[in-house]
């Protein structure tokens, strides 16, 4: 399909609805990746996905899987808005009068789009992460690190961003920002050249838009090949970024201190620590996203404002 044109506003509105749809979907399995990225040898209480989900059940109740839910659905949709939004704009910047982008260019603007969001993405992911592994590190009994909250409190996202800003100022909030990059970036390149080449199978000719469903498992297909090729770097993010801790378990200094002791005391296996949980909850996401994006919901709504205003 040539790229579309579509006003900002509509992109916004499409990345918008699409994250909100796509993270009420799937966010439990998110807070079980993170858990089962962050216990480590010494502390394992998590054997597999579904273990995390019916012990979080039991000892949280059915909301304790949505633990940090209300960050990410409040930040979810400039995050989305951005990165979808970026994507389309460094292809129309890189495409020359619609001639069809190269596999270059396209990896180009995925790497535009992927630095873009990390504005939102990074401390969304902070609070996210701090609110999703409170529930283990509770049940564990104990605390090493940087402790926010007491471990008999239930932290919130305001309680942990004022506590932030005010010990280590904005710069609280992006910890981790390297490591975000590190794993948006690739990620972006990985996946909005593969979903773009996997989207135009379903066309008859280039003028013609995919159906909608070969656009959703584009969508799938390519945010499972991309989250599973990333996940050693969304495990080191995830250390990165935890700021309570077991009280056996290490601390990291940087991205290489985090690599190193992971290889060395948990072994290579440990990067991929949650992958499948990952590929999980991108696939919907992402499946979701192309879906509403392509079929141009921000369009209406835009056509549907003046109207009521009359």
């Amino acid at each position: 399909m040539a790229d579309k044109q579509i006003s900002l506003p509509a992109k916004l509105i499409n990345g918008g609805i699409a994250g909100l749809i796509g993270v009420t979907c799937v966010f439990p399995i998110d807070l079980a990746k993170t858990r089962l990225q962050n216990q480590q040898n010494g502390q394992r209480m998590y054997t597999s996905m579904s273990d995390c989900l019916i012990k979080t059940i039991r000892s949280e109740g059915y909301f304790g899987m949505y633990r940090g839910a209300a960050v990410n659905l409040t930040l979810v949709t400039p995050e989305k808005a951005i990165k979808l939004a970026a994507n389309d704009f460094f292809r129309q910047a890189l495409s020359k009068d619609g001639k069809k982008l190269t596999l270059i260019k396209e990896m180009l603007a995925g790497c535009g789009a992927g630095t873009c969001q990390v504005i939102v993405t990074t401390p969304m992911e902070m609070l996210k992460i701090q609110l999703q592994d409170a529930g283990r590190l509770g049940n564990q009994g104990g605390l090493n690190g940087a402790a926010v909250e007491s471990s008999s409190a239930r932290p919130t996202a305001i309680a942990i961003s004022k506590e932030l800003l005010k010990s280590k100022g904005i710069a609280g909030l992006y910890k981790g920002l390297g490591a975000t990059l590190l794993r948006d970036v690739p990620f972006s390149i990985i996946y909005f050249p593969l979903f773009a080449n996997l989207n135009k199978l379903g066309q008859k000719t280039p003028e013609e838009r995919s159906p909608f469903f070969v656009s959703f498992l584009a969508g799938c297909a390519a945010g499972s090949a991309a989250a599973v090729a990333v996940n050693p770097c969304d495990v080191i993010k995830t250390r990165l970024q935890s700021l309570q801790r077991g009280v056996n378990e290490d601390t990291y200094s940087g991205i290489i201190d985090c690599a190193r002791k992971i290889w060395k005391i948990e072994g290579p296996a440990a990067f991929l620590k949650g992958a499948y949980c990952r590929a999980l909850v991108i696939a919907p996401l992402f499946g979701i996203a192309q879906v509403i994006y392509f079929i141009g919901i921000g369009e209406y709504i835009l056509r549907f404002l003046p109207s009521k205003r009359d």
